[in-house]
């Protein structure tokens, strides 16, 4: 699988499966492309070209200290675009932070080659708790994200994947080794690419890119 230099040199893994329109994948934090592997196949199987790539800092991609806001996001992935290929009826399909990208993409590079996108419980329109936002996530959790985070990397993941999949709350939740496998994944990412685009997905106002009825629609 090719690894893509964006335009400021960091190199960024991608895979590309099948063949057909094609469908670019962004994953959320702090997994890699892999967490796209069961979407990707099923799309190779009905005719379509799954193309997964670990976001700067995460998974096999480079570790570089900066740029890791969205703005920075938004050009790797088209510079991902551009060297896959793929410049018409480009399907994008963003999870959780990945959402972010798409909305960054279609404002900062005009939506150039998409026909259509989804946003998969997406961090858009803005996800901290503001006086003009009061529904938002409050400043102290991500805090508290941080903290565990500096103290404890390995052990704060640990607990923040059993909450991710319901584990005690749902009556099936996923395997012990799927637990163990996004917890080994996590891990591939440096701390400061995790703080960080932890701090961009928190912090990111997309309001003015993504309105609330244009995010609707997406």
């Amino acid at each position: 699988m090719p690894m893509i230099e964006t335009r400021d040199g960091t190199r960024l893994y991608a895979k590309s499966w099948g063949d057909g329109p094609p469908v670019v994948l962004i994953h959320g934090w702090p997994l890699s492309g892999d967490s796209w592997d069961p979407v990707s196949n099923a799309l190779a199987d009905a005719g379509f070209r799954a193309i997964a790539y670990d976001r700067r800092g995460f998974g096999r991609s480079d570790q570089p200290s900066g740029g890791y806001d969205y703005d920075t996001f938004a050009d790797d992935l088209a510079d991902v675009m551009a060297a896959m290929g793929v410049g018409d009826n480009v399907a994008l399909v963003g999870f959780s932070m990945g959402g972010g990208e798409i909305a960054r993409y279609m404002s900062r590079h005009g939506g150039r080659g998409v026909s259509r996108v989804a946003l998969v419980s997406s961090v858009v329109p803005y996800m901290l708790k503001t006086d003009d936002n009061p529904d938002g996530v409050p400043q102290s959790t991500f805090d508290e994200m941080t903290d565990g985070m500096l103290e404890d990397r390995a052990r704060f993941f640990t607990g923040f994947f059993r909450d991710f999949y319901g584990v005690g709350m749902l009556s099936r939740p996923v395997s012990d080794e799927t637990l163990k496998l996004s917890w080994a994944t996590a891990m591939q990412a440096g701390l400061r690419p995790t703080l960080l685009s932890a701090k961009a997905f928190a912090t990111t106002d997309f309001r003015g890119t993504c309105p609330r009825s244009a995010c609707r629609l997406w």
